[in-house]
């Protein structure tokens, strides 16, 4: 339901917009003052603003200047009684949705509002789908290791020198092979990434180097493959411990003589392809077991960089949390949430198993399950799975939540929102009142929301 403000300084054109709006079952919610309109733009979230031009306290026209400056995504429709073309225009040009003159006409204004609604979702899904197609992202961190991980990319990064990326799971050696292509003299070509690990021993040289129409029996044309596609650019070998013996004998004749031979094939075939590789074992070990050719190690190994686990850089936590914080409000299209020094103290604390990706998945989880700044109680009530618990703790906490149960991720915040509410309303002695306060929503939502999950007192 998309959320809708109403900023007018006439109460009956408020009440008008409003009873047209919510009869099309749009939430709103009103005020008579610019001033008081920028203050509930920056503590709420709204999907469109309806605000006039001329009003006492602060012109229309200030308000959607400041406004835009605050949410540069959130559409404006203007309306005013004294419309005349020139103000149209200057709306336009200071970053208005439309213009719409009083009174409004019934079918312009709620075309007008689902064009801008429209838009907005549209603004937003083009700035995620942006993010998630670019992978580079910063490498962020103050962090001793981590500086001299930036100082041995910039070296690098312009050699075509083969390199070796160690790291546990989770620690962040994609972004590194990611950032020594993106500083190359490669950079204009593709890099090429391919998991080791995810593909059956029968098919990794049919991935690498690609096979032959009939070469075996599924092979019903001629496929290119990992090496010849990143012919020019880099390829990101990951995982590539895990590699059968027999492709890694093919991978070390590829990166001797620069030439590659189809499954089935018997042309030799010139690649000229920087290689990255990564695994999150110990390849001298894996020497000494026999799962590895230690040849094979030393072409690979040009260049070693070894990526810290979060526990080695947790003076980096703040930083990164803020990153997360951004980034996922952002996906989400909510304003960003603040997050206490208390809060930052109790995750530089946690274990962090799963280092980034375990960081980033709490920060979600934190900003879907928390109020509008995130606590250190927070913290320690949606604690991520890899921290220790006590037998007390173990003793008082609430079952674990069946995942399983859930059909698509809507369930699931349903689910977590009338958790919260009900474990809030039940702190607050159910009283309705301190809850919304407590939560930061109006007392006429949380009754909604109420009636919506069917929650009772004493339940």
């Amino acid at each position: 339901m998309a959320k809708i403000l109403i900023i007018d300084d006439e109460r009956a054109i408020r009440n008008t917009l409003r009873e047209i709006l919510e009869y099309e079952d749009y939430e709103v919610e009103d005020v008579d003052n610019g001033i008081d309109g920028l203050d509930m733009i920056r503590t709420n979230d709204y999907d469109l603003v309806l605000c006039d031009i001329k009003m006492s306290r602060m012109d229309g026209m200030e308000v959607l200047t400041e406004g835009l400056q605050i949410k540069p995504d959130l559409p404006f429709i203007m309306i005013s009684g004294h419309g005349t073309v020139e103000t149209a225009v200057e709306a336009s040009k200071k970053g208005a949705f439309d213009f719409i003159s009083k009174p409004p006409d019934l079918n312009r204004l709620l075309i007008t509002v689902r064009n801008a609604l429209d838009r907005g979702s549209l603004v937003v899904e083009t700035k995620v789908l942006k993010r998630k197609v670019s992978k580079v992202r910063p490498i962020l961190g103050e962090s001793q290791g981590i500086q001299k991980i930036k100082e041995t990319i910039e070296r690098v990064a312009p050699t075509d020198a083969r390199v070796l990326v160690t790291g546990a799971n989770g620690s962040g050696k994609e972004l590194v092979a990611r950032w020594l292509h993106e500083k190359s003299n490669r950079a204009n070509a593709p890099i090429i990434e391919v998991n080791c690990a995810a593909i059956p021993s029968e098919l990794i040289e049919s991935e690498l180097f690609g096979h032959e129409k009939g070469s075996f029996t599924s092979a019903i044309k001629q496929r290119i493959g990992k090496f010849e596609s990143a012919n020019g650019g880099t390829l990101f070998m990951d995982e590539i411990g895990d590699m059968s013996l027999s492709a890694q004998a093919k991978v070390l004749r590829a990166l001797q003589e620069n030439k590659i031979t189809r499954v089935g094939g018997e042309k030799e075939i010139d690649v000229d392809v920087r290689v990255v590789a990564a695994t999150n074992k110990d390849l001298l070990k894996e020497i000494e077991a026999g799962n590895f050719r230690m040849d094979l190690y030393h072409r690979l190994s040009v260049i070693l960089i070894h990526v810290p686990p979060l526990t080695e850089r947790k003076d980096d936590i703040p930083l990164l949390t803020q990153s997360f914080l951004e980034e996922i409000c952002n996906e989400y299209g909510m304003p960003v949430k603040k997050i206490s020094e208390g809060a930052l103290e109790a995750l530089k604390a946690l274990p962090w198993t799963g280092n980034i990706r375990e960081l980033r998945n709490m920060v979600e989880r934190l900003i879907i399950l928390s109020d509008k700044t995130i606590t250190e109680d927070d913290v320690k009530a949606f604690a991520n799975p890899s921290a220790p618990v006590t037998a007390g703790a173990q003793a008082a906490a609430a079952p674990q939540t069946d995942f399983n149960q859930f059909k698509n991720f809507q369930d699931y915040k349903d689910y977590a929102e009338r958790e919260y509410i009900k474990f809030k309303l039940e702190k607050n002695n159910w009283n309705v009142s301190k809850t919304a306060d407590d939560i930061d929503i109006q007392r006429s939502h949380l009754y909604s929301k109420i009636e919506k999950y069917g929650l009772k007192r004493g339940e």
